[in-house]
């Protein structure tokens, strides 16, 4: 059985453990993933990017994070550019 953790459990336990800005950037997710997955030298953390952008969207619309673009909370849907991911003011 493997015991690999999801990318999206990655994304909300480093989210639930941001520390004092309460976000964390994308990079730190892909790199955190691609080292428990032990794919880390197969698969480099640049790899999982897109992946955790993609998680990061269902995650959002599915109310368990905040995407922030520029310090204030993002439309899943359409934002652009830099972002975080923060578990957000209400949870």
């Amino acid at each position: 059985m493997d015991a690999t953790p999801k990318l999206a459990d990655v994304i909300l336990e480093l989210c639930k453990n941001a520390p004092d800005a309460g976000t964390i950037d994308p990079v730190d997710a892909a790199k955190a993933f691609a080292e428990v997955s032990g794919r880390g030298r197969s698969a480099p953390w640049e790899g999982y990017l897109q992946p955790v952008r993609d998680n990061a969207v269902r995650l959002a619309k599915e109310g368990k994070i905040v995407i922030y673009r520029k310090g204030v909370p993002a439309d899943p849907d359409t934002f652009k550019g830099p972002y975080r991911l923060g578990i957000g003011s209400g949870d």
